[in-house]
């Protein structure tokens, strides 16, 4: 199945491959029970992880720069992505998910993305 994506200028240019590169990604990664899917919302101040069952359609563990704990930390960007995904870990872990798939959102993998990641994978994620 084609997937269009309107094509625009400026930012919504940006956004739009954005999109498209996220549909392509999509393609190839679901989340089932056993492993649900570990997706990355990024934006140019926040980040937003949630760990979702695409079978049942329910988002098991959430955490975001947003939330009290981490809001208002200390650190540049990157740390801040640090604690989301150790906080999404606790929470995925505490939920009884061990093992997940990786959806970078069409994100690049680097900097805050790959640290998000690095620190669940250290909070005992697996991928």
């Amino acid at each position: 199945m084609a997937y269009g994506v309107k094509i625009a200028k400026g930012d919504a240019y940006k956004r739009a491959a954005l999109k498209r590169r996220h549909i392509r990604v999509r393609k190839h990664i679901s989340g089932s029970p056993e492993r649900p899917r570990l997706v990355v919302t990024r934006s140019n101040r926040h980040m937003v992880a949630q760990v979702i069952d695409d079978i049942a359609g329910h988002t098991l563990a959430s955490a975001s720069t947003l939330d009290v704990s981490i809001r208002g930390g200390e650190g540049d960007k990157s740390a801040l992505a640090k604690q989301v995904g150790a906080l999404v870990a606790e929470r995925a872990k505490a939920a009884g998910v061990e093992a997940v798939v990786f959806d970078r959102g069409g994100n690049q993998y680097a900097g805050r993305i790959a640290a998000l990641a690095d620190a669940a994978r250290e909070a005992g994620l697996k991928f």
